[in-house]
């Protein structure tokens, strides 16, 4: 199959590694398994009493990562789900807490590197952009079907596109004539809408445009939070969630969720003493976002963009046991 030929190379391992303080015996999650890398990297440090449990929505990278963790010494629970039903994938392989939780957001190679999949404006394909190809909105259904207002409304939401309600305009104008159906009429249509002065410098024009509807398509950003509460929830005290994402609102979301969860009191601050009793969950870890080592970006250009953030559970493994 041409998607098992794709590679997606993992970033920030070293440190992924590091935030999880693997131990050969204990419990990791990979909420983003894709092709198997960082789980792959994980299982060299786990003995036969450690467990892996790896999910991933998209049945063919699911079956690449199943071939590349083939052998491994410690158990391997893969699972095609997505990550807002974490703590039930957790309960259903009998486990009551796990020592680490890892998220690597964004598309991997499975899905950018395959044409058909349509998420690349680089290469023409039909205008999909489903990470579960069993769901049944696409990128072309929004597309077409989307009023103009709350087309650039999405497209600022998610794309943060300055150019929202130029872009949606012209989509709208080009789908009264025929329905816009393949990657390279869109990406055509975003670069025509927006002026030739801001295109000469910085991304490929269409790029924010097809993030926003990727995003939309896929409801990333509310899995993302779904996820996290999840993964907070099924961490043993001392566990360590690791979340590697590659724009602003998805580490804008991880970063209030870490300040959320170790906020600990909730009193108005004109109380003298605490009555809401309320107890820090995390302890972040990263005060500041981990980037990849100039030497990594040049290896894999895919890896400029991406931030780690860690934070770790409160309490003692034995408290949480």
């Amino acid at each position: 199959m041409p998607q098992a030929a794709v590679e997606h190379t993992p970033v920030l391992v070293a440190e992924v590694l590091a935030a999880l303080k693997v131990r050969p015996d204990g419990t990791y999650v990979d909420a983003t398994v894709g092709g198997g890398g960082h789980s792959h990297a994980i299982l060299q440090l786990l003995g036969p009493e450690g467990l892996l449990i790896g999910l991933d929505r998209d049945a063919s990278a699911l079956a690449a990562a199943e071939a590349r963790l083939q052998g491994a010494r410690a158990r391997v629970v893969l699972v095609r789900e997505n990550f807002v039903r974490l703590g039930e994938v957790v309960r259903r392989a009998g486990v009551e807490a796990v020592d680490g939780v890892l998220f690597d957001l964004g598309l991997s190679g499975f899905q950018v590197d395959v044409p058909a999949r349509g998420f690349s404006y680089r290469q023409d394909a039909p205008l999909d952009m489903r990470m579960d190809p069993t769901q049944e909105t696409t990128a072309a259904d929004l597309v077409n079907r989307l009023p103009e207002k709350e087309l650039a409304r999405l497209l600022v939401s998610y794309g943060e596109e300055r150019w929202a309600r130029r872009i949606a305009r012209v989509i709208v104008a080009a789908r009264r004539r025929r329905p816009i159906q393949s990657t390279a009429e869109l990406a055509s249509l975003v670069k025509e809408a927006i002026p030739a002065a801001a295109r000469r410098r910085g991304p490929h024009p269409a790029r924010r445009t097809f993030q926003a509807l990727r995003i939309a398509v896929n409801q990333e950003l509310d899995d993302l939070r779904a996820g996290l509460e999840q993964a907070a929830a099924v961490l043993a005290g001392g566990g360590r969630l690791a979340v590697i994402s590659f724009h602003s609102l998805e580490d804008r979301i991880v970063k209030e969720f870490f300040r959320a969860k170790s906020g600990g009191c909730t009193c108005p601050p004109k109380l003298p003493v605490c009555v809401c009793g309320a107890a820090a969950e995390l302890r972040v870890i990263t005060r500041r976002p981990l980037r990849p080592r100039p030497a990594e970006v040049a290896r894999n250009p895919r890896a400029r963009s991406a931030r780690l953030r860690v934070a770790e559970k409160s309490g003692s493994r034995e408290a949480g046991e």
